[in-house]
């Protein structure tokens, strides 16, 4: 009985471990949000460091199900035991995805409207380029999500960064 609440707990602090480092550094790291130093040194710290701890809780949450569902007679807590170690090995493997890689990719198709037609608050900021009388804008709240757009102004390629 004493075991089998120590395997519970340890599997539900696998869940819990495997989750937090999965989902702690993109809420750090999202944009639109103040990160302050030791906030994003932690966020820093748990990226280095996610696949280890996290292959540790994949494997002690394994080995903790295995043995509930081996001596636990009631079906519930054997599914439960099988879910959590189900999710934090999904986590495992989620955490193996480069989310900002994702997130913050070139905008190769642009779209460009009117300056009358855009729909920018008033204090909206924006990069402005301006090559041989063609100008763009690039609205800082959709750089954010990209960092890069590619695009042809004047004829001249031009890569525009944020």
């Amino acid at each position: 009985m004493r075991l089998k609440r120590i395997l519970l707990s340890v599997l539900l602090a696998c869940l819990g471990v495997s989750l937090f480092c999965l989902v702690y550094p993109v809420y750090v790291i999202r944009p639109f949000r103040h990160q302050g130093v030791r906030e994003l040194a932690a966020a820093l710290t748990v990226l280095r460091t996610r696949l280890a701890v996290s292959l540790v809780c994949s494997a002690l949450s394994l080995f903790s199900a295995c043995w509930i569902w081996g001596t636990e007679p009631k079906r519930w807590l054997r599914a439960l035991a099988a879910v959590a170690a189900v999710a934090v090995c999904g986590f495992t493997a989620l955490s193996r995805v480069n989310i900002y890689e994702l997130m913050f990719h070139p905008v190769d198709q642009l779209v460009f409207v009117a300056q009358d037609k855009a729909k920018l608050d008033a204090a909206e900021m924006v990069i402005a380029v301006n090559l041989n009388g063609t100008a763009r804008a690039y609205p800082i709240r959709s750089m954010s999500y990209h960092h890069i757009v590619n695009d042809v102004v004047a004829g001249r390629p031009i890569t525009a960064t944020y």
